[in-house]
């Protein structure tokens, strides 16, 4: 079995519930082999508190490349240091999580390590020669399947696809680097928008709550926000309301926006469109509100409920808040 270099995604000096994910992933894959699982975290000085915790979830090694000027991620910096680390530790296959950092990352360490991809995938195995891959196509429609046979394989996988998985083992080495600044790692910040803090990332959250047009306004996606908020859930949109600007991009749901997958999807007057079922189609329930009975969210849904959002969703807000204090 090869060794495998994990990519730990972080914001704010946190670790990302989504390379756990692809961690304990690389672990159950190792878990019957000599091979060694490597993960490697990038980042200021207070990153370094985070590594202890990678033990937890199967890391042997964990590279550390703690500096204040990592704190800011850049692509170029990031995707060198990824890989110089896999090409010095062995690494015969690099994971990363399909978020949008994730996406960025992995085709460029892939060209450094002139290795094979398979992306944004929803299931994987792996041995000595080859690693075979499964992801959506056709906008949801189909399943792939990939195999790679490179010498080094680069991996992302799809957020909440698959199971966090604590060891009983919390035994491992950090190994802390130096950060040597070259040419091309110097970057310049154009813009940087961060979101409010304790507010749920779609692509993480187990419950999505989304809106549409059929909210009809940007003041009644307070709707969303709140039945999202009983729920314990994260709030999304769709590419008309966010193309209307009614809500930011970071909360669209589709193939241009974030490709999510919850335990739970309610679609709140969105009818539909293709490039939005894209984005949901690995959701494990969807339930569609919707006034349009012929509405082509109602072919996906699990549940459906034909009505006017505006006045069901206030109802599921009520009862949801009355089960909560009961509880």
């Amino acid at each position: 079995m090869p060794n495998i270099l994990v990519f730990i995604e972080q914001r704010e000096n946190r670790i990302k519930p989504a390379s756990l994910e692809a961690l304990s992933k690389a672990t159950e894959l190792l878990r019957t082999s000599g091979g060694t699982l490597s993960a490697v975290l990038i980042g200021a000085k207070e990153i370094r508190e985070q590594a202890d915790i990678l033990g937890n979830y199967g890391a042997s090694v964990v590279h550390v490349f703690a500096d204040p000027q990592l704190e800011t991620y850049s692509a170029n910096t990031y995707a060198r240091l990824i890989a110089e680390t896999a090409t010095s530790a062995g690494a015969e296959a690099v994971f990363f999580s399909a978020t949008a950092m994730g996406k960025d990352l992995a085709p460029r360490v892939a060209v450094r390590l002139q290795a094979g991809i398979a992306s944004d995938c929803i299931a994987l195995e792996l041995d000595e020669k080859k690693a075979i891959a499964k992801r959506f196509v056709y906008s949801g429609k189909l399943i792939s399947t990939i195999e790679l046979t490179s010498a080094i394989k680069v991996v992302s996988l799809r957020p909440n696809s698959f199971s966090i998985v604590e060891t009983k083992t919390t035994r491992h080495e950090t190994k802390l680097h130096d950060y040597k600044p070259e040419p091309f790692d110097l970057k310049t910040i154009v813009k940087e928008i961060r979101s409010l803090p304790g507010k749920l990332d779609v692509t993480e959250a187990d419950i999505v709550v989304a809106g549409g047009r059929g909210m009809q306004s940007e003041a009644h996606f307070k709707l969303i926000e709140d039945l999202a908020s009983v729920l314990g859930g994260a709030a999304g949109a769709s590419r008309a309301v966010v193309d209307l600007g009614w809500r930011g991009h970071s909360e669209q749901i589709g193939q241009t926006g974030k490709v999510i997958s919850p335990k739970l999807y309610i679609a709140c007057g969105i009818s539909g469109a293709i490039q939005h079922l894209a984005g949901i189609a690995s959701s494990k329930t969807i339930v569609a509100i919707n006034k349009d009975k012929d509405a082509p969210i109602f072919q996906v849904a699990d549940y459906g409920l034909v009505g006017d959002a505006l006045e069901i969703i206030p109802e599921f807000i009520a009862e949801m808040t009355r089960v909560n204090a009961e509880n």
